[in-house]
């Protein structure tokens, strides 16, 4: 089989995949996009996008279709059992984006899609698989599987954006370590039951029972993150009418279990590979570092990462240079060890406590929210420091 050329060729067409395809092709860089899922994609799962994110999407067009459909999250309330300690406003987090969109991320691929299809039609495959991967000094031989049979491609770079479990990672036999953390979560989507003046807000409640979490959605729907529990995890099904019971029990706040759009349960794991790149081969995305989702900073590390790996391939295909890039390299895994302590210590936050540590927790978390350095809290969470 003879296979075809392309300057890079990036394994995975989710969020992060899609993302660094429509950067390189509106760069003009011939690029493919192997995803292998065949149909559209669908549901909700992230939502959060961070101001950093948001200055990328403005290189490639989507921004303002992301903005145009996404809620805006202006501020961050916590309370303990629907008593308000404090608030943070993300006024000044950001000269261009002062807030954190939330867009189903079904949706936010949507726009992605149309993006990369804008400037390369041809660019993403779907419905195509890739199996094998066989390195050289000045190119990356890779098959698959597509729709019509295997394909064969042979690429002057190849990215793995594959996710948490990457194909391209294991072929390229980078191992990696990491954890899986006893805390174990439900979220889901209602009808939004907060008043209009809550409607942009963030709220976390810290109350002795374990965090619940809830953001905007757009259609005046709000996601519930909640804490069950910790340890093994546990064989019951997420139900709607208990997360809704959960939610009014800790808070005080009376959710419709019967307008519930998505439920999921979910663990959270940390994992980092040994090194992010071999050759001229690298990874990016949840192939590159998997963190906790608590925060909301996971598919923001990966559309940076795009950003940050986009202009050093087209430099590299337009000089002929190889990677890996040590700098690169270094400063995106330093930026995700950041983002995995700051989910880790939002997690602790969030887990249950009782007697006066309790007590203690809501004045620091007072005291802290009434000082002038929020600001500087608002900054890591919008992650500025990105």
């Amino acid at each position: 089989m003879t296979p075809q050329r392309t300057g890079v060729l990036v394994a995975g067409g989710g969020p992060v995949g899609l993302f660094l395809g429509a950067l390189l092709a509106h760069a003009g860089v011939d690029v493919q996009v192997w995803e292998a899922r065949s149909t559209a994609p669908a549901g909700s799962r992230a939502i959060g996008i961070h101001p950093p994110s948001l200055d990328a999407f403005a290189l490639i067009g989507a921004a303002q279709p992301v903005l145009d459909e996404a809620c805006l999250v202006r501020t961050g309330v916590a309370r303990s059992r629907g008593r308000t300690l404090g608030t943070l406003s993300f006024a000044h987090a950001s000269a261009t984006h002062p807030y954190v969109a939330t867009l189903d991320q079904h949706r936010t691929e949507a726009i992605l899609r149309e993006r990369l299809a804008a400037a390369a039609p041809e660019a993403l495959r779907t419905g195509t698989r890739l199996t094998t991967l066989t390195r050289h000094d000045d190119h990356v031989d890779v098959t698959g599987t597509g729709p019509d049979g295997p394909v064969a491609l042979r690429a002057a770079f190849v990215v793995g954006a594959d996710g948490a479990r990457s194909t391209v990672r294991g072929l390229l036999g980078i191992a990696t370590t990491g954890r899986e953390y006893p805390d174990r979560y439900v979220m889901g989507d209602f009808a939004d039951p907060e008043p209009d003046a809550a409607r942009s807000a963030a709220l976390v409640d810290i109350g002795p029972a374990g965090v619940v979490e809830s953001f905007p959605l757009p259609g005046s729907r709000r996601r519930y993150v909640v804490l069950t529990g910790r340890g093994a995890a546990s064989t019951d099904e997420a139900r709607a009418e208990t997360l809704a019971s959960t939610v009014l029990e800790r808070t005080g706040v009376r959710v419709d279990a019967d307008t519930c759009s998505m439920l999921t349960r979910f663990r959270v794991r940390r994992t980092e590979p040994e090194r992010i790149g071999v050759g001229r081969a690298v990874l990016i995305g949840d192939a590159a570092h998997e963190i906790s989702p608590i925060g909301g900073q996971g598919m923001n590390l990966g559309w940076l990462d795009a950003a940050a790996l986009a202009p050093l391939l087209a430099e590299a295909l337009r000089t002929g240079a190889a990677g890996p890039w040590p700098a690169y390299a270094a400063r995106r895994q330093a930026v995700a060890r950041r983002a995995a302590r700051q989910a880790e210590a939002n997690m602790a936050l969030g887990r249950p406590i009782s007697g006066p540590a309790a007590l203690a927790r809501g004045v620091l978390l007072r005291t802290a929210l009434g000082l002038p350095s929020a600001r500087l809290l608002a900054d890591v969470y919008a992650m500025r420091w990105s």
